[in-house]
């Protein structure tokens, strides 16, 4: 059995003790002054001779802070070295230090979030790289003027095509500027480019920097975005109108489009199939042609009628009530604070005031922009569809079909509409 013993001691304010207090018979006694050289020999011994007990006189002797406290305490069960202190009472001791390492780190954690809850009555942008296109300034976000018209292209493109992963392309095509799709996605929605900022908590401040995207402009993603997450996968970047819409209402299949060409001729052909069909016989192919031309038909007869149905509210109204709601709340800020209750301060008053504002932009971007009866006359003409290109005519047909179902049994395709409304 191997015993050995540590002493620290700081002799600014202490003077080493006698080397025989201990009572027992020590195999080797370490001694530090000012410095713990010895205790890291102590330690480097302990593996290499092996040690069965340790006597210390406090556990306080085996570091300055509590951190480093543990950290020998570690050491010395990993070498599986029984520590005995002759001054005072380990369990209490061991109990206390735990204890007071859990308010410590506590501590830590508040002093933490009230520093990023002061920076938030402050309006700085939250800890962290600024994301592409702008730099971190002395107290908010500024444009990178040399990656800011990357990001701006990128979001023309998709607001024009609809297609996220279309608009990585087009960036690696053009730009060289190779992101993920989920990347993209992560740009799409991030409320810096807004000219917002956004806090952990999911609390969102508007106008705190410039702005790379226009209000009309983000709601037209976010519309995009909604409605491109009701289609099956990668079908939002497909090249044809009717991909992910069709599906056969008698398996209940989607239909995909595939191409068919003859043996030794140029021309191809466009078929919709049924996926994983398992009736038997299985159903057949319908030409693509064919039912777009009826799609276009069906939707200029029955897209008023579905409109003039849904009985409409006064958008006109609603957007004028939430407009005004701003209009208030933002006088409210510029007015005095003789609301301010006995636990709110001035700031924290006009932090709550712009974040309610934040969420009334919110509402007003997702009303719809322009009056759905007036623009569905104007689509309800079959030469409209017909000028559009294919790229258009998937951007317009998504914008009011949820799905269609045809049977292809039947010899006018007894097709369905779903709008989206």
């Amino acid at each position: 059995m191997r015993i050995i013993a540590y002493i620290y001691t700081d002799p600014l304010i202490e003077s080493p003790p006698d080397l025989e207090i201990w009572g027992w018979e020590i195999d080797r006694v370490y001694q530090d002054l000012g410095q713990r050289d010895e205790l890291d020999r102590l330690l480097q011994d302990c593996v290499k001779e092996g040690c069965d007990y340790l006597l210390v006189r406090r556990l306080d002797e085996l570091g300055d802070s509590i951190r480093e406290i543990q950290q020998v305490l570690s050491k010395l069960q990993e070498r599986n070295v029984e520590l005995i202190t002759t001054e005072t009472d380990i369990e209490r001791q061991l109990t206390l230090l735990q204890l007071i390492d859990t308010i410590h780190s506590s501590q830590v954690s508040r002093r933490m979030r009230q520093g990023h809850a002061r920076n938030r009555l402050k309006f700085l942008p939250p800890p962290g790289k600024a994301p592409y296109g702008y730099r971190r300034g002395k107290d908010k976000y500024t444009i990178d003027r040399s990656a800011a018209p990357v990001v701006k292209d990128f979001f023309d493109r998709f607001i024009i095509y609809g297609s996220l992963r279309g608009a990585v392309r087009y960036l690696e095509k053009k730009y060289n500027k190779k992101i993920a799709a989920s990347t993209g996605l992560r740009w799409l929605s991030n409320a810096v480019y807004r000219g917002d900022t956004s806090y952990l908590n999911g609390e969102v401040i508007s106008d705190t920097h410039a702005a790379i995207l226009s209000r009309d402009e983000a709601a037209q993603i976010d519309r995009l975005l909604r409605r491109n997450r009701r289609l099956p996968p990668r079908t939002a970047s497909a090249p044809r109108s009717l991909a992910g819409l069709v599906n056969c209402s008698h398996c209940g299949q989607t239909m995909t489009i595939t191409n068919v060409s003859a043996p030794r001729r140029v021309e191809k052909y466009l078929y919709l199939r049924p996926t994983h069909c398992d009736r038997v016989p299985k159903c057949k192919s319908i030409r693509y042609d064919r039912v777009l031309t009826t799609t276009i038909d069906r939707i200029c007869a029955d897209l008023p009628i579905a409109v003039n149905q849904m009985g409409m509210p006064n958008l006109d109204g609603l957007k004028a009530k939430v407009s005004q709601e701003i209009v208030d709340k933002k006088q409210a800020i510029e007015s005095p604070g003789s609301r301010i209750s006995q636990r709110e301060t001035e700031d924290l008053r006009i932090y709550k005031l712009k974040t309610e504002i934040s969420q009334l932009q919110d509402r007003l971007a997702a009303f719809p922009p322009v009056n759905l009866q007036s623009l569905a006359q104007a689509v309800s003409i079959s030469q409209f569809w017909l000028d559009l290109s294919e790229s258009e005519r998937r951007f317009y047909f998504r914008e009011f079909i949820r799905s269609i179902s045809i049977d292809p049994q039947a010899a006018n395709l007894d097709l369905q509409l779903r709008f989206i409304f």
